[in-house]
């Protein structure tokens, strides 16, 4: 009927001759009969009464519980995919939490054994200051014995010297101012002081 139509449209009938305006006109405004089923029904009757019937069979056969368990049963299952997805969030955030907790913990331990190791540092340091100026002291004291040990050495030296000088001197005065007969004089006068 649309192959009519559009020859029709063009000027042309079926058997390619040319039409005029007038049967054009009359073509268009030609009501055809709509097919009826068994003579008294309309296709959209038909059609509505078949889509009717296959839903009663789909009633009566059950497909609706079918669907809704099949539906519920997607349900379920997702429902248990969003229940373990809240239990493996609450294990991610103990987690986090526990992480963050060891963070926390190991922030403070690291200023703890940082505070400690100033403080030994420290006590390092002052111990090392007290032992410094305990042998600075201590070599003080052994370069002042030494000193006085050359002083000692040095006045000893000098008083030997002294005496031996002054031994030397008296002996060379004593031979010079002494004679024979004083030598005896004395020795006379000190037999006669016993």
């Amino acid at each position: 009927m649309a192959e009519t139509n559009a020859s029709v449209e063009h000027g042309l009938d079926h058997e390619g001759a040319e039409v005029t305006g007038a049967e054009v006109a009359h073509a268009s405004t030609e009501h055809h009969a709509e097919p009826l089923l068994l003579g008294f029904a309309p296709p959209v009757a038909v059609v509505s009464a078949s889509m009717i019937v296959l839903l009663a069979i789909l009633a009566w056969k059950g497909v609706p519980k079918l669907i809704g368990s099949g539906l519920d049963a997607k349900i379920a299952e997702i429902k248990s995919q969003l229940a373990e997805a809240r239990a493996l969030r609450a294990e991610a955030e103990a987690l986090r939490k526990e992480y963050a907790d060891k963070i926390a913990n190991a922030e403070k331990d690291a200023t703890a054994m940082l505070d400690h190791a100033r403080h030994e540092a420290e006590a390092i340091v002052a111990k090392a200051e007290a032992d410094t100026t305990e042998t600075i002291a201590r070599r003080e004291k052994i370069a002042q014995d030494k000193i006085g040990a050359a002083e000692l050495a040095a006045v000893t030296d000098l008083r030997n010297q002294a005496a031996a000088a002054a031994a030397a001197a008296a002996k060379g005065l004593i031979a010079a101012n002494h004679s024979a007969y004083a030598d005896k004089a004395l020795v006379d006068q000190a037999i006669a002081g016993i």
